[in-house]
């Protein structure tokens, strides 16, 4: 399957990774105008942060929220690859080279090549999509076509 010009995800169904059921009820969803793919928008009520500021175990899962960022900094955000000094890997959404480098300020025992691993070039906005939760019938549906 190729890649989704919107959300970058090769699934329409990539969405949400753990617990969809409540994901899908409880927080706010980006929905993806062109493949349907449901994205985690919302919050976190702990952190206050979006699921986008958190560090991701993979490139790949990093990528299926990328859009949720630049929709959210209405720019073309990147996804760098953050080590720490035991050499532990994640991966982290930026907006920008300064974000990365405020970030690795804060975080002594942390490092990055300074480069996005990916990125698209311009940010693009794109007609019908929506920001908002879903209701019974639309959760019922999109689990039914999930795979598992």
């Amino acid at each position: 399957m190729c890649e989704c010009k919107e959300c970058y995800s090769t699934d329409n169904r990539a969405t949400p990774l753990l617990n969809k059921e409540d994901c899908l009820k409880s927080h706010t969803q980006y929905i993806c105008s062109t493949c349907g793919r449901c994205i985690c928008i919302a919050k976190d009520d702990k952190r206050g942060l979006q699921r986008w500021n958190f560090p991701f175990k993979s490139l790949d899962i990093a990528k299926l929220y990328l859009r949720t960022a630049d929709v959210t900094t209405r720019t073309s955000c990147g996804i760098y690859e953050i080590v720490n000094d035991k050499g532990r890997k994640s991966y982290k959404i930026f907006q920008s080279k300064a974000d990365v480098d405020a970030y690795l300020q804060q975080h002594k025992d942390r490092s990055s090549t300074g480069k996005p691993l990916y990125q698209k070039e311009v940010y693009k906005d794109f007609e019908g999509i929506q920001i908002r939760m879903l209701n019974e019938e639309e959760i019922k549906e999109y689990l039914n076509s999930s795979k598992e």
